[in-house]
């Protein structure tokens, strides 16, 4: 019988266990519940609190101990009011006589109690029933055909059906989606963005009425309008459109229709760098936005960036610009993707303060002209697969709906922008920044070049983080937590074989770069992170300085501690500049939110050719992220003199075993991917302003001098040392009679009786060069036409001989100012001429004009660089095929 009963309360427990215990179905109707918890250690029971409090027992509140649920009718509150609730009043009575603010009399027995039951109720919580909102996302509705939003918003501009990058009926997740926020009254109002660009038709009916004369300027003819005056000028109202076209006027609709556009005129003609730097700064207490749409010309040949006073305004921008919360600039990725020009060999699109756009089409496709980058963040919709971007023209009633190219992608952004700043005017540059990297939108996922990255996102060269996403990038931006102030690590150079590029950009010493290519390891450490105030990691700055007869052969790679992997240069077929990269700035994304403790690795290779070689002097990186702490932040300031290797304030110095010792078991290769390691002390403090510290060198006792005096330490012992073997010589042929006749000038020092001169007996070819190798000018110059041979090459610092000529390399042509602006718009293909059978590239030619002959003209002309506009085929629409690079097969 025993054995029964314990088998049956084993079942019952087995029972409880398996079910979750069901709750007492609730009577809201008639009773009023409390949550209590109870204390079972003062020795009053549950039972005890209940007959206190007047409340029925109902049971305890599922798996949690301690607390029970009871509940009391609500008889008796209809004749003494809603307000009243007897058993709050119960409690509040049992404090008063515990606490001795009662007034009746109780016995110490009493009290006693009293006290026990009133200390066993940990908490008492009446429970009322209130609306929880669902987290759910909205419900998913079909996106709206353009004409349902043109019924929905009272949108009558002729040309809106043809803005599918409003509501794309053929592909309609394919859109910039910022007609659900019109709906919520964000339309751009309050925010001013300024167009640096070939002038603004303020006359247009599009534009009239959201044009801000105060903050417009023409730089090129110095007046306070920026006019339009060329034909070609329409860049600049056509991008202006695309931001703030006013609703139901001429053409059709701008992405932030109220918002303001001021013109900023730097591409008509020619200009200097000092007038371009005062343009980047050109209202900037006013104006939020800079939409760029240019740069260097796209045609793969060229590698420019801004000058000193140029990087000074940019940076003035982002301390000054709005209040201090920085002004943000937004480029143009570039158009010459199929040239192979790749957007880091752009000074502009490459920089940390820039928002770099990219493009894709109506389709979601990427387009062959769109340039893929490490420094690309973003993508936004513009021209390919034979559409095109409709917007406002230069006139008074003219409308565009031949517009592309990057630079239609960037203003698309900037529209989004000034969205996202009209709900959160507080957002600063890099608070938009972070916004672009959290919600870029990943399309063609199939697409090999989508790589995960160590912050678990995606990104592309293509792509960037993805395709901008208006609905999505202003709804983040309503609760976006503002970041923390910038902060950064900028690590010592690292020397390779005593490299070295003064101020006038002489190369002298490196690494040869041999097969396979050359490794260097810089390493961080958790206490250069704290000496340095950085907790975070976002941008990655990386600057080089590579010698090579052809620039177009170096690739260089960038390599994590986690090992995501940043692609920073690709060959480039069109690129022949023998100017190499004196010290040139990379940047990189991909790197964005990583943990960057640990060995990062460059990896610099060439293709290896015969008639082509390279030497690797040396590199550094700066990691740019968060602070630790924000009462610490301070402003980054440049340096004028960053490019030079060493920099003034000191470098590392890492002398490398020569290249042409071959390997064990080889006969004649050289050993590949040679590794130099830069372990700096970890409690370094690495501010660009402050003094590095020697790190682990293979230089020996010589370590400790310069690459000059170590030079000329080695010079005075040679000389000493060679006096002292001519000595030596003299004495033995003298003393032993060795001159033959006596007559030491009867010697002949080489066959034959020539005085050949001393470069030659090593490979070279008769001519000297000063003070080591030639100088280059990399600034503002077609590079890559040069072919005369230069004079044989100096020594390496290793010891290695540079063999072979190298093509000389003439001053930059003169542009009155910015090399790359004064071609922007040139007619002709930089690489092909007129003469070309290669397809002419052209801007957006607007084939709604009625007026044949201008179109015509246009067809002739037209040929845009670096974001200028659509590069479409000179040929019709069916050539659009030509656009489609990135299907998935």
């Amino acid at each position: 019988m025993r054995f029964l009963w314990k088998l049956a309360l084993a079942a019952n427990v087995v029972a409880v266990f398996a079910h979750p215990r069901q709750p007492v179905k609730r009577e809201y109707d008639t009773h009023n519940y409390y949550v209590v918890e109870h204390d079972v250690s003062t020795g009053a029971s549950i039972a005890d609190v209940a007959r206190q409090l007047g409340v029925e027992v109902v049971e305890q509140l599922g798996e949690l101990r301690d607390f029970w649920v009871v509940r009391s009718s609500k008889q008796d509150l209809e004749a003494r009011g809603d307000s009243f609730d007897p058993v709050l009043e119960a409690y509040s009575s049992l404090r008063d006589d515990v606490t001795g603010d009662g007034l009746s009399a109780r016995s110490e027995e009493e009290l006693e109690f009293s006290k026990r039951v009133y200390y066993s109720i940990s908490h008492l919580e009446p429970q009322t029933l209130e609306h929880r909102e669902k987290r759910a996302p909205p419900p998913i509705k079909p996106p709206p055909k353009s004409s349902a939003v043109k019924l929905k918003y009272g949108i009558e501009d002729p040309y809106f059906p043809m803005q599918w990058h409003l509501a794309n009926d053929d592909f309609p997740e394919h859109m910039m989606n910022v007609s659900g926020l019109w709906e919520e009254g964000l339309t751009g109002k309050g925010v001013l963005t300024g167009l640096i660009d070939d002038g603004l038709d303020y006359t247009s009916e599009d534009l009239a009425a959201n044009f801000d004369a105060k903050n417009s300027y023409d730089f090129n003819d110095h007046h306070p309008l920026p006019t339009p005056h060329g034909d070609r000028d329409h860049h600049g109202t056509r991008c202006a459109g695309q931001i703030a076209a006013v609703k139901n006027k001429a053409c059709g609709l701008g992405i932030a229709y109220e918002s303001k556009v001021s013109g900023i005129r730097i591409l008509g003609g020619r200009i200097t760098t000092g007038d371009e730097a005062i343009a980047l700064n050109y209202g900037f207490h006013d104006v939020s936005l800079y939409s760029c749409s240019w740069g260097p010309r796209d045609d793969g040949s060229k590698m420019q960036g801004p000058s000193y006073i140029i990087r000074k305004a940019v940076l003035n921008g982002i301390n000054e610009g709005r209040g201090g919360k920085g002004s943000v600039f937004v480029f143009a990725s570039g158009n010459g993707g199929h040239k192979g020009d790749q957007c880091n060999f752009d000074g502009y699109t490459n920089s940390i303060y820039s928002v770099t756009v990219g493009a894709v089409d109506y389709k979601g496709m990427h387009p062959r002209y769109s340039e893929a980058c490490a420094a690309n963040m973003i993508v936004a919709y513009s021209s390919g697969s034979g559409n095109h971007i409709v917007t406002t023209d230069v006139g008074k009633n003219k409308c565009a709906t031949r517009h592309g190219g990057t630079s239609a992608a960037a203003p698309n952004v900037v529209g989004v922008f000034a969205l996202a700043l009209q709900a959160r005017p507080d957002l600063t540059w890099r608070d938009m920044q972070y916004l672009c990297v959290e919600t870029g939108r990943r399309i063609n996922p199939r697409d090999p070049d989508w790589e995960k990255i160590a912050n678990g996102r995606w990104y592309s060269y293509k792509y960037g983080f993805g395709a901008l996403d208006g609905w999505a990038y202003v709804q983040a931006a309503k609760t976006w937590k503002l970041v923390k102030p910038q902060a950064w690590l900028e690590t010592p150079t690292l020397q390779l074989g005593n490299g070295t590029m003064d101020e006038h950009k002489e190369y002298d010493g490196g690494v040869f770069i041999e097969e396979g290519g050359i490794q260097s390891k810089i390493v961080i450490t958790k206490e250069m992170m704290e000496a340095n105030n950085l907790e975070t990691l976002e941008h990655v700055n990386v600057r080089v300085w590579i010698d090579h007869t052809r620039r177009g052969d170096v690739e260089v790679e960038l390599r994590s501690p986690n090992g995501v992997r940043s692609v920073l240069a690709k060959p480039r077929e069109n690129d022949n500049a023998v100017t190499g990269f004196p010290g040139w700035v990379f940047m990189s994304v991909k790197h964005w939110g990583e943990n960057p403790v640990g060995e990062w690795t460059i990896v610099v290779s060439d293709q290896e050719s015969d008639d082509a070689e390279g030497y690797f002097l040396g590199w550094n990186m700066i990691l740019w992220g968060t602070t630790i702490d924000a009462s610490k932040a301070k402003k980054y300031a440049i340096d004028k003199h960053d490019d030079l290797l060493p920099p003034r304030n000191g470098s590392f110095t890492i002398t490398p075993p020569r290249p042409t010792v071959p390997n064990e078991g080889s006969e004649d290769k050289p050993d590949a991917h040679t590794t130099y390691v830069l372990h700096p002390k970890p409690t370094a403090n690495l501010p660009h302003d402050s003094t590095p510290i020697n790190g682990t060198s293979k230089d020996g006792w010589l370590s400790d001098l310069s690459g000059a005096k170590q030079n000329w330490l080695l010079g005075i012992v040679g000389v000493i040392i060679l006096l002292n073997l001519f000595a030596a010589m003299y004495y033995c042929r003298r003393h032993f009679g060795l001159w033959g006749d006596d007559d030491p000038k009867a010697y002949n020092a080489l066959p034959g009786g020539e005085n050949v001169p001393l470069a030659s007996i090593n490979g070279g070819d008769g001519q000297t060069t000063a003070g080591g190798r030639r100088l280059y000018d990399v600034v503002e110059e077609d590079e890559g036409e040069q072919t005369t041979a230069l004079a044989g090459r100096a020594t390496a610092g290793g010891g290695v001989p540079r063999t072979g000529s190298r093509p000389q390399h003439p001053g930059g042509r003169s542009t009155g100012g910015i090399g790359f602006h004064s071609g922007f718009l040139d007619d002709d293909d930089p690489l092909t001429g007129a003469a070309s059978s290669m397809p002419r590239y052209r801007d957006d030619v607007d084939e709604a004009k009625p007026d044949a002959n201008l179109k015509q003209k246009e067809n002739a002309e037209e040929g845009v660089s670096s974001g200028s506009g659509s590069t479409e085929e000179s040929g019709s629409e069916e050539d659009g095929v030509l656009w489609e690079d990135a299907r998935a097969k």
